[in-house]
């Protein structure tokens, strides 16, 4: 495998920050203490070029696929037999969602699939670009009121933005608002709470046997299902909402409509993919930008010449190549789910090795896209690897934010268009700031976030 060679800018490649790597494979206890902190920690240096590994945790084995062709074979050739998300992710997420798609398989998940790709595929993303660009004009317009270098919360700025177009779009203008913030404040705690580790299933116990969830989990959940069930019953007008779509969705094979339970997790399920990843990503680009004045220099000047200071509309997002690549190469960094797994349903091999029915079999973003082998500096902040011009170098399945084969995210092109629409409304009017002595860690929970904020002066951009 070759990497992808680039030049380096005059001044260099910005190095941002990782958590430090250990010299060698952690042991079982050691790791386990390391991963409840920060999932991110648990591997050494040499994972960064492995291609395919395997390590014992308590009484189960996990494969890690981490070349393209191994990549492939699992969550492609052989999706039928690694098809089931992991215990964890299932158990975490399910008084949250259910049996939404995020976490169901087989029949449920496929009769899902047909109902709800529709809705969020990237023929749908043109009728909600425009609640997109309002709501980041909003925010411009809201920065613009601050004094030169008034400090902000990037996470929690971007995270206000997201919340707000997801609301829109998935409510509708008239219920978005009145109902963000309770949504928003519950997923936040909901997170904060929930286990970051499957103890019985690395034990080796059964899938039925039962997990415990707080008190504080479960009332978290239940302030969501009651907001978007009062949504739902008020979901009777014509107005455009992606409920709206729900609500009338019947399976192209079968004709049935979901039922109210089925409807209420899959809102859940477009609520939480596009608010929380998206939200991180935008944070995690305004930190590279602020680090990269050669490449926010460039962005500026794409804003410049494509757009001209009007606000953007989705026809100019083909030509915003180099804000595209900026926020590709965030996601490579640091993808908003870090971790892919997935549980094998039967015995399977891969590369001559046994995978036994039952281990874990997962694809680890955070590795692969800093994989020695196939990236050119692969620490480094370089946004230009994602131009067009670039992208014959770049193998397939080395590159993967948003999953990949049957299970890849339904809502990939509304999270990228989204992404690149905000960041070309905003750019163009403000610029980020980190401000002195703000920290910034990447840590894994259920996705990768700058910790618990990203402390950023905002200032006016100077044309």
């Amino acid at each position: 495998m070759s990497v992808q060679d680039l030049p380096a800018t005059a001044t260099g490649p910005f190095l941002p920050p990782f958590p430090a790597r250990p010299p060698q494979a952690l042991p079982p206890l050691k790791l386990l203490a390391t991963a409840r902190r920060n999932f991110l920690a648990i591997f050494e240096e040499k994972a960064f070029e492995y291609q395919f590994f395997s390590s014992r945790v308590l009484n189960r084995r996990v494969f890690i696929c981490n070349s393209p062709d191994t990549v492939a074979q699992a969550f492609i050739a052989m999706h039928d037999s690694f098809e089931r998300k992991t215990p964890q992710m299932r158990h975490a997420l399910f008084p949250l969602l259910g049996d939404g798609l995020f976490i169901s398989d087989g029949d449920t998940w496929r009769k899902r699939r047909r109902i709800v790709a529709p809705i969020v595929h990237a023929s749908r993303v043109a009728s909600f670009a425009p609640v997109m660009v309002e709501a980041a004009a909003e925010t411009a317009q809201r920065w613009a009121a601050l004094p030169p270098g008034a400090p902000v919360d990037a996470l929690r700025e971007m995270a206000t933005l997201t919340a707000e177009i997801i609301c829109r779009t998935v409510f509708g203008p008239r219920l978005g608002a009145e109902h963000a913030m309770t949504i928003v404040v519950a997923f936040s705690e909901y997170q904060r709470l929930i286990g970051q580790l499957d103890l019985p299933y690395l034990l080796g116990l059964p899938d039925w046997v039962p997990r415990f969830y707080s008190p504080a989990v479960r009332r978290a959940a239940r302030r969501i299902h009651e907001v978007l069930e009062h949504i739902i019953a008020q979901c009777t007008s014509g107005e455009a909402s992606m409920i709206r779509l729900l609500l009338e969705a019947r399976d192209p094979e079968t004709g049935e409509a979901l039922d109210p339970e089925a409807l209420r997790n899959e809102a859940a399920v477009i609520f939480m993919a596009g608010h929380e990843t998206t939200a991180n990503s935008l944070a995690w680009t305004w930190y590279l930008l602020s680090q990269a004045p050669e490449a926010e220099a460039r962005l500026h000047a794409e804003l410049d010449s494509v757009l001209g200071g009007r606000l953007p509309a989705v026809d100019d997002v083909p030509q915003l190549l180099f804000t595209r690549a900026v926020f590709e190469e965030a996601i490579r960094l640091y993808p908003p789910v870090p971790f892919l797994g997935r549980q094998a349903l039967r015995d399977e091999t891969i590369r001559n090795r046994r995978i036994p029915e039952g281990s874990m079999v997962m694809v680890v973003p955070w590795l692969l896209h800093r994989h020695k082998r196939l990236w050119d500096r692969p620490d480094h902040f370089i946004p230009e690897r994602f131009l067009p011009e670039n992208a014959a170098a770049r193998q397939r399945y080395s590159y993967v934010p948003f999953s990949v084969g049957p299970r890849v995210c339904a809502g990939q092109a509304f999270g990228l268009t989204e992404a690149i629409l905000c960041l070309a409304t905003l750019a163009q009017r403000a610029r980020l700031r980190l401000a002195p002595g703000a920290a910034v860690e990447p840590v894994c929970r259920l996705t990768l976030r700058p910790g618990n904020g990203l402390s950023m002066l905002v200032e006016p951009r100077q044309s």
